[in-house]
């Protein structure tokens, strides 16, 4: 294996691995402010009990996150230090922005959060969860700008890296510069995608509040938590998994624009014209240049037209070297596509479901049967989000930044990292993160199995006991 291969998969691997707990964050901070809020309108313990338990399970995704994202920046400059030195400016600002803007916001306020029960008004905790998902928010922001700007890069122009060698100044390599800081951060898809990325991560959230709530209410246990938690995440998920169809239709026009090639490859388009058929599911046939699958005719001009008369550009306006592997964007999108379509089955069944109270029983084969899928439906917006994320960067391939910079031309040096060195650190990273991911399954399960706890919960000064259900 080459250290290109490597390279890029280590990098996808650790990416991949940190992307399952960014999104929990976004959410779920979200839902703590529902969640506190609700409790000081109502004065409701129920909420209290709900607050603090959601909020330990934050504190242990919070850190395994931060955890497993430092090492994605490491690599920039160990595997991929050509491309860093090339997007070194564009990428500078947005991280700098990310660190100061939202990194320090959040776990700033973190700890009041986490330690600040009983300890500060209950006006400065919850401004204090606020806080806290307002940074998470902006983690999310100034990230994808960075990701975006690479898809499609606005604002900057190229210029040439000298070194005096033997006495003259010598033409050593390009990099980007800003000409325009705020067309680097609204460039043509950061707006469309943070909006995409924001949606899968509430899906995210709400999903895993209402797994563990089905779960409680299956095994009859913190039933009115449960309930109510379960109302709260269930408003969420409706509202993002629906929001969602609307955000991913605009975000597939911006690629129809800006990256035709990526497009003609989520639908195995291989011909430019127009009445471009969409496919439902189906396989790749690469040799013959043809989608095997149920196509429905003109669906894909339709959906960037409006009008089945649209013209699509297909992979034919493209040299083979400067189209992406088809098959795996293809295969990838059309997983997103249809776990995003049952995710608004599921949040629209579950809210009829609620709105008679049948959800809550957990009696009858329905009720029951519904509960347990969504105890395992949570997996299924963290698949989404990483076919999402797996389709868009293997969609731009071969560009590390599009149409600016190949990924072949983005790494180190080989004199400098070989392929041995990346596969030995690829098969620690692979130790190191299984272990971390058995220690968080083993964290997370022992949370939800204890369930909200009794505790007390201050009141001008003063503090009252607060039981479990049934203590």
């Amino acid at each position: 294996m080459d250290v290109e291969l490597l390279s890029r998969i280590q990098f996808g691997g650790t990416i991949a691995f940190h992307y399952l707990f960014p999104p929990l964050s976004i959410g779920l901070g979200l839902l703590l402010v529902m969640m506190e809020a609700a409790y000081l309108c109502t004065g409701d313990e129920k909420y209290w009990r709900m607050l603090r338990f959601w909020t330990t399970i934050f504190g242990l995704i919070f850190g395994i996150g931060v955890a497993t994202g430092i090492v994605m920046e490491f690599q920039f400059g160990t595997n991929w230090a050509s491309y860093s030195r090339f997007v070194g400016d564009v990428f500078g600002s947005a991280l700098a922005a990310e660190g100061i803007f939202a990194f320090f916001l959040e776990s700033g306020f973190l700890a009041v959060l986490l330690f600040g029960w009983n300890k500060v008004p209950k006006s400065v905790h919850f401004l204090s969860t606020c806080m806290v998902c307002l940074g998470a928010h902006f983690s999310a922001v100034w990230i994808v700008v960075a990701n975006s700007w690479q898809q499609t890069p606005a604002g900057y122009h190229i210029v040439d890296v000298t070194r005096e060698i033997d006495g003259a100044q010598t033409v050593v390599g390009q990099r980007a510069e800003i000409t325009d800081f705020w067309a680097v951060v609204f460039n043509p898809s950061s707006v469309d995608r943070l909006i995409h990325v924001t949606l899968g991560a509430y899906l995210a959230a709400s999903f895993l509040v209402l797994s563990v709530s089905a779960f409680y209410l299956l095994k009859g246990r913190h039933r009115d938590v449960a309930i109510s938690s379960m109302k709260l995440a269930l408003a969420l998920a409706v509202f993002a998994s629906t929001a969602q169809l609307i955000s991913g239709h605009s975000s597939a026009n911006v690629v129809a624009e800006h990256q035709p090639a990526k497009l003609a490859a989520f639908e195995g388009l291989y011909k430019t014209q127009t009445g471009a058929p969409g496919y439902v599911f189906g396989w790749v046939d690469e040799e013959n240049e043809r989608v095997v699958g149920p196509g429905i005719p003109g669906l894909l001009s339709w959906l960037v037209g409006f009008d089945t008369a649209t013209e699509v550009t297909g992979l034919d306006q493209f040299a083979p070297e400067d189209r992406p592997p088809v098959q795996a964007v293809f295969q990838f999108f059309h997983l997103m596509v249809a776990i995003g379509t049952a995710l608004i089955a599921i949040s629209w069944i579950a809210l009829g479901l609620s709105l008679n109270g049948a959800l809550f029983t957990a009696k009858g084969w329905i009720s029951r049967g519904f509960l347990w899928l969504l105890v395992f439906a949570v997996l299924l917006p963290q698949i989404a989000n990483q076919a999402g994320w797996f389709a868009a960067e293997i969609g731009r391939q071969p560009w590390i930044v599009y149409n600016e910079l190949r990924t072949s031309d983005g790494l180190s040096s080989p004199d400098v990292v070989s392929a041995e060195h990346v596969l030995t650190s690829l098969a620690l990273f692979g130790v190191i993160y299984s272990m971390l991911f058995v220690l968080f399954i083993y964290l997370l399960d022992r949370k939800i199995r204890k369930g909200p706890q009794a505790g007390t919960v201050s009141e001008g000064g003063a503090k009252r006991h607060t039981t479990t259900e049934g203590e």
